[in-house]
């Protein structure tokens, strides 16, 4: 990959990337090379095939195959956009644009080199990769601007990394010391509990006392008001009965007085001539129904 201009370090990475690229191909037509044994398998188990029988198994190849190579089409494009991704991540970490030329992918000449080292250099290159690998190698120094940004940055991130710990060791210590304050505040919380809890003790000790005191002494009126009522229900039962004795006398004397009044009346002369008047027309009602039965027939 000389040609390129590429280093040792670059180079490499285009070797991972062209290896990878070659296994996905190959599943690639593997997958289109079961499709063809797949129809051969299935549909080609007779000797003769009409026109349209052909027609119809070579348009289903097509479609397969179609959808095979596109989504491999698809997933390359994908593929490289990724692979633009972190170039372009990496990159801007540092301050940089990069730009590409769109008109170089097309370029015959540099794609039959690569497909050249395809063929001969790549099998070589994976074997000097696995001896080498395990070797740790300084990355090549190059006097110029992107050499120089990156000693900044690199010098940045060394004097951020050491304020960093300098904070880490504050952080540290405030948490040691936060943590000796929050064990003292436990500790003084215990001791605080514990003494709530004895005085809620003895006052609930006392309010306890107070209430048994209360309720002897509302049993004690209780029993108190029980006997004066008592006194005042036997007061009433006597009140009561005293009242019946005079009701009674009162309906006999109101008898005897009804009584004597209806005996007075009848001593009057009003209510004698009252009595013959009557007398006289019970008779006479007698003497007519006596008649009536004389010119009436018996039934």
């Amino acid at each position: 990959m000389a040609e390129f201009g590429f280093n040792e370090h670059h180079q490499n990475e285009a070797i991972n990337y062209m290896r990878f690229a070659r296994s996905k191909r190959v599943l690639r037509l593997k997958t289109i090379d079961s499709c063809f044994e797949e129809l051969k398998d299935s549909r080609l188990v007779e000797e003769t095939f009409t026109v349209d029988e052909v027609r119809e198994m070579l348009d289903g190849l097509q479609a397969v195959v179609r959808g095979e190579v596109e989504m491999e089409l698809i997933n390359t494009a994908h593929t490289n956009v990724l692979l633009l991704r972190q170039l372009f991540s990496q990159a801007e970490k540092f301050y940089l644009r990069l730009q590409s030329d769109i008109s170089e992918l097309e370029n015959r000449e540099l794609l039959e080199q690569v497909a050249e080292f395809e063929k001969t250099d790549f099998k070589t290159t994976d074997k000097q990769l696995n001896q080498e690998t395990s070797k740790p190698k300084l990355a090549p120094l190059n006097e110029g601007g992107v050499s120089e940004l990156l000693n900044k940055e690199i010098a940045r991130l060394q004097e951020e990394n050491n304020k960093l710990k300098a904070r880490l060791r504050t952080i540290e210590s405030q948490a040691m010391s936060a943590l000796d304050d929050k064990t003292k505040a436990e500790r003084a919380l215990k001791d605080l509990k514990k003494v709530q809890g004895e005085q809620q003790l003895a006052a609930q000790s006392q309010e306890i006392t107070s209430l048994e005191d209360t309720v002897a002494a509302l049993k004690e009126d209780y029993e108190r008001s029980l006997c004066t009522s008592a006194a005042s229900q036997k007061d009433l039962q006597e009140n009561l009965i005293s009242a019946k004795h005079e009701l009674l006398r009162v309906q006999e004397q109101l008898a005897l007085a009804e009584k004597e009044l209806e005996k007075k009346f009848q001593q009057t002369a009003a209510y004698r001539n009252m009595k013959e008047i009557l007398t006289k027309k019970n008779e006479q009602i007698k003497e007519i129904r006596k008649r009536l039965q004389r010119y009436e027939p018996s039934e």
